[in-house]
C-alpha cells in the first residue's frame, strides 16, 4: 500500500493536521446545515435566502475539498465519515420541519460567526508550523466572513 508522506517535521504535521481536520468537520457541517435550510425555508425573502443558501454550500464543499486535500498532502488521513462529523461538530443544529427565513438568516449569521472563530484559531496555529496551510485557511476564512458580512445585513 502506498502512503504519503509529508515534507513537514512531525510536530508541524500534527499542527496542520489537527488544524485542517477541524475545519474539514465544520465546513462538511457547514454544508449540511445550510442545505437543510435551504430545503425547508419559508417565509417573504425565501427566493433571496433560498438561493444565498446554495452559495454557502458551495463555499463549504469548495472548502472541503481543498482542506482535505491539504490534508493528504502533507501525510495526514482527513476524516469526512458522517460518525466523525456527527460526533466532533460544535455546529448548533437547526429544528426540524419548516424554518422562518428570518430564523434562518440568524441562524447562518451566528454559525457562520462560529466558524470564522475557530478558523482563525487554526490560522494562528499554523502560523510557525506551516504557512501554506495558514494561506489556505486565511483563504477560506475571507469567504466566510464574507458571507457573513451578506447574512448579517439581512438581520
Amino acid at each position: 500500500m502506498a502512503t504519503v508522506k509529508s515534507p513537514l517535521p512531525e510536530q508541524a504535521v500534527k499542527a496542520a493536521g489537527q488544524a485542517l481536520q477541524g475545519a474539514l468537520v465544520d465546513l462538511i457541517d457547514l454544508s449540511l446545515v445550510a442545505k437543510q435550510a435551504h430545503w425547508n425555508l419559508t417565509g417573504r425573502n425565501f427566493k433571496v435566502v433560498h438561493e444565498h443558501l446554495d452559495e454557502v454550500v458551495a463555499l463549504a464543499r469548495s472548502g472541503q475539498d481543498d482542506v482535505a486535500e491539504r490534508a493528504v498532502a502533507i501525510g495526514v488521513n482527513p476524516d469526512g465519515r458522517s460518525r466523525t462529523v456527527a460526533d466532533r461538530t460544535e455546529l448548533p443544529q437547526l429544528e426540524a420541519g419548516y424554518l422562518d427565513d428570518d430564523k434562518v438568516v440568524a441562524a447562518v449569521t451566528d454559525t457562520l460567526a462560529q466558524i470564522i472563530g475557530r478558523f482563525r484559531e487554526r490560522i494562528a496555529a499554523t502560523d510557525e508550523p506551516d504557512p501554506v496551510t495558514q494561506d489556505l485557511l486565511i483563504g477560506i476564512t475571507a469567504e466566510l466572513e464574507k458571507q457573513h458580512w451578506m447574512f448579517q445585513a439581512q438581520t
